[in-house]
């Protein structure tokens, strides 16, 4: 299986809950467009110690910005239909850029990636004044497209109120609650990869 990490924001901690899945899963990790160093693989394997097999990127571009805007400023084009799985035969994250709606081009928009890769989607979800609008949008557009959804991740603060009214109206599977982390290394990826795959097992 294939599934496509995204957001309804950036900074949303993407890239830690990546690791810890790719851990849980005994899956693959890969992100397929990189804008700005250091890169999100780097940190992975950081995070994973090396126990996660990474794969290269399709495109890494220097400038630290929106996909569309990055590739504008170094003269070059990114489309959708160029950018091909890397071939394994493990389970697959795939990490996408910023949230649902962060173009790659004036056409083609960061979500359309999880079809093009027959990708289950993972939403992450922040707990912030505003996020419940965010959360809300972000399913709605999701669903409208017929793309799947795995569930969501709630991650940081917990507040029971605004994840009960996301749920409530979305009907996904809470797949899991990740506390606020004061810290983030590997053993707080190994521990949280742990929890992740309890939490998995019981959706499946």
């Amino acid at each position: 299986m294939n599934y496509f990490i995204t957001a309804i924001g950036t900074d949303s901690g993407k890239t830690l809950i990546s690791a810890a899945l790719a851990k849980a899963l005994k899956a693959d990790y890969w992100k397929p467009i990189q804008a700005g160093f250091p890169t999100d693989s780097e940190t992975v394997r950081e995070f994973t110690n090396g126990e996660v097999y990474i794969h290269p990127e399709h495109i890494t571009l220097e400038t630290p910005a929106s996909p569309h805007a990055a590739a504008a400023i170094e003269n070059k084009e990114l489309k959708i239909k160029d950018i091909k799985l890397p071939v394994t035969n493990n389970n697959l994250i795939i990490e996408g850029a910023g949230g649902c709606m962060v173009p790659l081009s004036n056409q083609e928009m960061m979500i359309e990636l999880a079809p093009h890769f027959n990708a289950e989607i993972v939403l992450i979800s922040n707990n912030y004044l505003g996020s419940i609008n965010h959360t809300l949008l972000t399913v709605d557009l999701i669903k409208s497209r017929g793309y799947n959804i795995k569930g969501i991740i709630f991650n940081g603060p917990a507040n029971k109120a605004t994840e009960d009214v996301i749920l409530d109206y979305t009907k996904l599977a809470c797949i899991y609650k990740v506390p606020q982390l004061d810290k983030v290394n590997y053993h707080t990826i190994d521990n949280l990869s742990r929890e992740l795959r309890k939490s998995w097992n019981e959706l499946d």
